[in-house]
């Protein structure tokens, strides 16, 4: 369990009418005490919903293709439209033919980041995993890996280094001042920008979130305050709905702009 605000607003059954403050989430929202140890390794409950979601997965795709069928049933077909949204609107829209090798890679990072986000909505868990920056920041690193592997087997060395920080078609002279800033973009940039990104609206969803239900609860107590909290738990689930939404478009985002970053790597350098 967290102890975060909203655990002591329902313990200590603040009202805002009792002439007690508002309990407002804090940092302490996003950490949690160990379930268990093993040596140096705290098993905390983002850990264990990280890896249920892994195996939820797994065994989504598996139960949809381990018997695949030339006609498929609804099962499969579900299966198979998500996995071809990833494969056409990604990896051959972004990529090209080229793509190809890369589907299993953008496929996983996409409902691997989604169900990550999911979490927040789903009952009992109801946090969002990607909220705890070391889990954008490793899907990043992997990302980031798998760009500098990729454009260095494509084009050499001399041809990896031209790749990421000398572009095409410009004036000389201006590769001076271009060149230095293109390979702290390509190397060091885009790396933090993928992670933050993906961190900062689950974050950010997540407080909203949790300012709202709070509210809902810290101002019932009398008439006038059952009408605030009334208005508190419907902005409540306008911004589940939303969420909903964001979840989903942030997973998106992360696979397109992964896929954008293998597509330059495959480019030649000029």
């Amino acid at each position: 369990m967290t102890a975060d605000a909203q655990t002591l607003a329902f313990e200590v059954d603040c009202h805002l009418f009792e002439g007690c403050g508002f309990p407002a989430p804090s940092v302490w929202s996003f950490i949690f005490d160990p379930i268990f140890v093993v040596g140096p390794v705290e098993f905390n409950k983002p850990m264990l919903l990280a890896i249920i979601g892994t195996f939820a997965i797994i065994a989504f795709f598996w139960a949809a293709f381990a018997k695949a069928k030339v006609v498929p049933g609804k099962f499969q077909m579900v299966a198979e439209a998500l996995y071809e949204f990833v494969r056409q609107g990604v990896a051959r829209e972004v990529i090209g033919k080229k793509g190809e090798p890369f589907v299993p890679l953008l496929v996983s990072l996409f409902f691997f980041v989604w169900m990550l986000n999911l979490w927040a909505l789903i009952p009992l868990a109801q946090f969002p995993v990607s909220s705890v920056i070391a889990y954008p920041v490793g899907l990043a690193l992997l990302v980031w890996v798998t760009y500098m592997t990729v454009t260095f087997r494509s084009n050499g060395f001399v041809g990896g280094i031209r790749n990421l920080c000398v572009p095409s078609g410009l004036p000389k002279p201006i590769y001076v001042l271009l060149t230095p800033l293109e390979f702290v973009s390509n190397v060091f940039v885009r790396p933090f920008t993928l992670a933050v990104r993906l961190f900062a609206n689950m974050f950010a969803g997540h407080i909203l979130i949790l300012i709202f239900t709070i509210a809902t609860w810290y101002m019932l107590g009398t008439f006038l305050g059952t009408v605030y909290a009334s208005a508190s738990f419907l902005m409540t689930l306008v911004l589940t709905v939303f969420e909903l939404f964001i979840q989903a478009l942030q997973a998106y985002v992360f696979t397109v702009l992964t896929a954008t970053y293998l597509s330059q790597a495959l480019e030649e350098a000029h």
